[in-house]
Formats: C-alpha cells, sequence, structure tokens
C-alpha cells in the first residue's frame, strides 16, 4: 500500500477492526518512510465470475448448475463425488483465472467434458449428449464412434 503523503511503498497495521455491520475491515496504517497514518479499508471483491452463453446471453457462473449436470451424467456410475468436485473447482478456476472474468460456456463445457473423458467414458457420453445438444442419432453415434476410436489407441 503506498502512503497518500509521501508515496513510499512500505507501512505498517497499527490497528484491525471489523467495520460496523460486518462487511469490511478497517486498517490503520503508518507509513515507515515519513511516520503519518491513514486508513485503509479492505472488502470482498464481489465482481462475479461469467460465462458467455451460445446465443450470447452473459450469466453468472454457478458452481451448483455445473455440479448438478455432472451429477446427472454421472448417476449410478462408480464416481465420487469428490472427484466431480475437482471438476466443477477446475472449471470455476477456469473461469476465475480470466482478467475478464468470463470465458464462453463452450469453453467451461469442453473442460468438463475433457475431465469426463479421461473419469468414465458412460459419464462422458452422458454429459456430451446434453452439452453437445446432438440434433439426431447420427451425430451422437459419430461421436460414439470417435471414442471409440479413440480407446483402441
Amino acid at each position: 500500500m503506498k502512503c497518500p503523503f509521501c508515496g513510499h511503498p512500505d507501512d505498517r497495521v497499527v490497528d484491525s477492526r471489523e467495520s460496523k455491520v460486518g462487511e469490511s475491515i478497517r486498517r490503520r496504517r503508518e507509513c515507515t518512510q515519513c511516520g503519518r497514518r491513514f486508513t485503509t479499508y479492505e472488502r470482498i471483491d464481489e465482481i462475479p465470475y461469467m460465462v458467455i452463453k451460445k446465443d450470447g446471453r452473459r450469466e453468472r457462473f454457478e458452481r451448483q448448475k455445473v455440479l448438478a449436470g455432472l451429477l446427472k451424467a454421472c448417476e449410478r456410475r462408480p464416481i465420487p463425488v469428490a472427484k466431480l468436485e475437482e471438476i466443477v473447482n477446475a472449471a470455476e478456476s477456469y473461469v476465475a483465472e480470466t482478467p475478464a472474468r468470463e470465458r464462453p460456456s463452450s469453453e467451461v463445457g469442453a473442460l468438463v467434458m475433457n475431465e469426463l473423458k479421461g473419469l468414465d467414458k458412460v459419464a462422458y457420453v452422458r454429459f456430451a449428449s446434453v452439452y453437445l445438444d446432438f440434433k439426431d442419432v447420427k451425430e451422437f453415434m459419430d461421436e460414439l464412434k470417435d471414442l471409440l476410436q479413440a480407446r483402441g489407441k
């Protein structure tokens, strides 16, 4: 934190208190250069992570929505919930790591599908059938053929 008086980059925290509402922390700081004191406030970063849908709409990234899709795809499959949590964490990190705090939903879906592909082929096909929105049986069969060819390698 730069001193607002002399611009020196080093200071020390003299006192910290939670605000009355509890939504921020008030810190009294003292500049190590000029000795003057100043106050800073810390708040939780509330800018949401966003996904850009196929139709161009922007929607808040929701962990629960991704997890619900994974749970549906993995129904009656021997996949621990902890593994699904790891996939959701990876998807959330992927969205959070971009400076714009948003990613196309196609990229998030591709990441989830890639993780599922290595975890369970049946769950992958289930997730892909919803995510890729197959228009007919031929598209579905093409995806299955690709999966079988990759397995054969």
